[in-house]
């Protein structure tokens, strides 16, 4: 049985015509009836399926609306890198013995960065980091000598841009208590890193093949980008 504010939601938005950004941003606000900060997000099919290859997308996109989550990071680092971490707000730093808790399954942390030189021991926890999602990956920004500048993006604002088999991708640019101005430079942070990596691949044809904008609990709506990716 559907609720009353389900009632009240808008019916067959994706059968609409795409719009703009700036127009739906409203529409999808005005849908967040629900008590808590709905999530604002971005979905998006992609032409992963080549004729000789097959597209993958992970990457890391630095939001500089913020993400309006407070993230805790662990940090995994010589003594030497320690104060680094530290200074720039890691929650979490240690070195071999850090190591030997996340063995035991001690992982209170959302996000773990590493230096190279540790990655060779975490590298051997692949079992217990991978299902999770926490295995720092050199590609990610994630295993790198500089951790403060590492610490701080993570800090500050990261959505990782990744797609699934069928080439889908979910992101969020950020809560519905945000201005529309944060939202829509978080938006345009999200679609220059896909134009980076149409331009990174070898592809025949568009990169993007819909998007769609919703919120947590709302109604999606076709997406126009404005150009083609």
């Amino acid at each position: 049985m559907s609720s009353k504010r389900f009632k009240k939601l808008p019916e067959n938005t994706t059968s609409l015509v795409s719009e703009g950004i700036d127009k739906l941003l409203q529409e999808v606000k005005k849908n967040c009836t629900t008590k808590f900060d709905e999530s604002v997000d971005l979905s998006f099919q992609i032409n992963n399926k080549q004729k000789k290859s097959e597209i993958n997308i992970r990457t890391v996109v630095n939001l500089p609306g913020g993400t309006g989550k407070k993230v805790k990071v662990a940090v995994v680092c010589e003594d030497a890198k320690a104060s680094d971490a530290k200074t720039a707000g890691a929650d979490i730093v240690g070195g071999d013995d850090f190591i030997e808790k996340i063995k035991g399954g001690e992982m209170n942390f959302e996000k773990l960065i590493c230096t190279p030189g540790m990655m060779i021991k975490l590298s051997k926890l692949g079992k217990v980091l991978g299902p999770k999602g926490l295995m720092p990956n050199p590609k990610l920004g994630s295993v790198t000598e500089n951790l403060k500048q590492a610490v701080t993006d993570a800090k500050s604002g990261q959505a990782e841009v990744r797609n699934d088999k069928d080439g889908n991708i979910g992101v969020s640019i950020g809560k519905k208590s945000f201005s529309d101005d944060k939202l829509l430079k978080n938006y345009n942070a999200i679609l220059e890193t896909l134009e980076k990596e149409k331009t990174n691949n070898t592809l025949k044809g568009d990169l993007i093949k819909s998007a769609f904008i919703t919120s947590t609990m709302g109604v999606s709506y076709k997406l126009k980008l404005g150009k083609n990716i």
